[in-house]
């Protein structure tokens, strides 16, 4: 995933290459702003993300989120003996981990990034799958060409109009396809993003819908990341043409005693950390 958010999830901002450490700020970001600083974010932090966080999303594991859901036993794309045959989208793929579970259940799974460096770790790890380096608003497929999509953490909580999105992944879909995505628990705005007890007091209005952004010395954007509401993120769906089939919260399980940024089991057994939302395509 990136955030990956897998794309990757990614609470964790990281740092430019740049010797200043960049700002802190809310401020407005459009849209080639927030893809021109994820591109950047994402190429060069890559191998240090791939690095941290490989081990826990495996080579061939499809994760929802820090919480460890594994599509294997959610089923959220639907049976595993039922993928076979399917074409299947996978967006902000980061290093295709979940392409590479979804072609070993027999589906044909396509991964998208906008990031060459993560890219190129799907290569390091396995030649075989179809990359596609693209933007999301941007899809480079033909109408109707895929039978699912998916994304764990990947492009949505980056870009600035999420409708844009949907609606591409609306019009490569194919009647019934199914759209299934994970984000950042809009509630987790809220509150600082700490695992420890500091990250449990709220410190910031839950409506405050000004994007999260890191900029440079000269004020360019290096790392930005967009909140929406959860009833923002239900009407996008209805939005970009798609029916609301279930919003799934996991829980934070007893084996995972891993932090993530923000993620802990502190947090995880007592607030929402993921949101997964399953649309389909009428």
């Amino acid at each position: 995933m990136s955030q990956e958010i897998h794309g990757t999830y990614s609470s964790e901002p990281g740092e430019p290459a740049e010797s200043a450490e960049p700002e802190a700020t809310r401020r407005a970001a459009d849209e080639a702003e927030s893809s021109r600083a994820s591109r950047g974010w994402w190429d060069r932090n890559a191998d240090e993300y791939q690095s941290d966080h490989g081990g826990f999303l495996g080579d061939d594991r499809f994760v929802w989120g820090p919480e460890g859901l594994d599509e294997a036993e959610a089923g959220l794309l639907g049976p595993a003996a039922s993928l076979k045959g399917l074409d299947v989208l996978e967006i902000g793929a980061g290093a295709a981990q979940c392409s590479r579970w979804l072609a070993a259940q027999g589906a044909r799974p396509v991964a998208l990034d906008l990031s060459h460096r993560q890219l190129q770790h799907a290569l390091r790890i396995g030649e075989g799958l179809p990359l596609v380096e693209a933007d999301a608003g941007r899809l480079p497929f033909r109408d109707a060409s895929f039978d699912l999509a998916c994304s764990a953490y990947g492009a949505v909580p980056f870009v600035a109009d999420p409708v844009r999105v949907f609606r591409e992944v609306h019009r490569v879909l194919r009647p019934g396809g199914r759209w299934v995505f994970s984000v950042t628990h809009p509630i987790r705005w809220a509150f600082p993003d700490e695992p420890g007890p500091e990250g449990l007091s709220v410190a910031a209005s839950y409506f405050d819908r000004v994007p999260y952004v890191e900029q440079d010395e000269a004020g360019n954007a290096v790392y930005v990341e967009h909140h929406r509401t959860l009833g923002d993120r239900v009407r996008d769906v209805v939005a970009g043409g798609f029916r609301l089939v279930d919003l799934v919260e996991p829980e934070w399980p007893a084996w995972n005693n891993q932090e993530w940024g923000g993620w802990s089991p502190l947090r995880g057994n007592l607030i929402p950390g993921t949101a997964i939302f399953l649309c389909e395509r009428d």
